[in-house]
């Protein structure tokens, strides 16, 4: 259980929800630049332009403070992915939606995936910074069994292929995007994502028939006789 007490108090004229929004972007930005064990209360203060005083009406450890933001991540992600599945009924385009919502997470948050990795290893040992960063991979993951097992009931799923298995081979890919994430600007990830989606629909590599074509300018070998 949490140890975080309820806030103290703030600053005269200060807006709660807007500084505890302004406190968990800085909180953010700064764990993923200099990890969890080197980011200070002062520096997350500063960067979000407060005093460490006035920071702490609101957190009253470092500790509470990266929990908080953990707790926010997890509010964040796995609604906003599941809600991009849910609005489309056929199983392909439910993946792309997926993976669309990500691209827009990265493109409004491009320091929340660092901040999810320097959590998963700078919290090891923190049960209360580990349980959060982990339980947004689980949902993934669960996503994607939700939507591979919608494709085989509609048979759009190769009788042979596992559930399990084809549900761990998106969720590689999904671990492998937000390992890309960590240094790849939005605008690589973007296009990353778009090649993803091109390779899964099938339609990112030229047809065979093309490669088979005669080089332009060649006349084809005469049939022996």
């Amino acid at each position: 259980m949490s140890s975080r007490p309820l806030p103290l108090g703030r600053p005269i004229g200060a807006n709660s929800d807007e500084t505890r929004r302004r406190i968990i972007d800085a909180t953010m930005r700064c764990v993923a630049e200099v990890g969890y064990a080197r980011a200070t209360i002062r520096q997350i203060a500063q960067a979000a332009q407060m005093t460490s005083g006035s920071l702490y009406h609101y957190y009253a450890t470092k500790a509470d403070l990266v929990t908080a933001a953990a707790e926010e991540l997890e509010a964040l992600i796995n609604p906003r992915l599941l809600n991009a599945a849910d609005e489309h009924t056929e199983f392909l385009d439910k993946l792309m939606a997926v993976f669309d919502e990500t691209d827009r997470i990265k493109q409004e948050f491009p320091h929340l995936t660092a901040f999810d990795r320097a959590l998963r290893v700078g919290g090891r040992g923190r049960l209360e910074l580990t349980t959060n960063s982990e339980s947004v991979f689980t949902a993934m993951r669960d996503i994607f069994v939700a939507i591979v097992e919608q494709a085989r009931e509609a048979g759009a799923l190769d009788p042979g292929t596992d559930v399990a298995g084809a549900a761990d081979a998106l969720y590689i890919v999904f671990q492998g995007l937000a390992d890309y994430a960590v240094t790849a600007t939005p605008a690589e990830y973007h296009c990353a994502i778009g090649a993803l989606k091109s390779l899964i629909a099938g339609t990112l590599l030229a047809p065979q028939r093309t490669a088979r074509a005669a080089p332009s300018g060649r006349s084809r070998a005469k049939p022996r006789r």
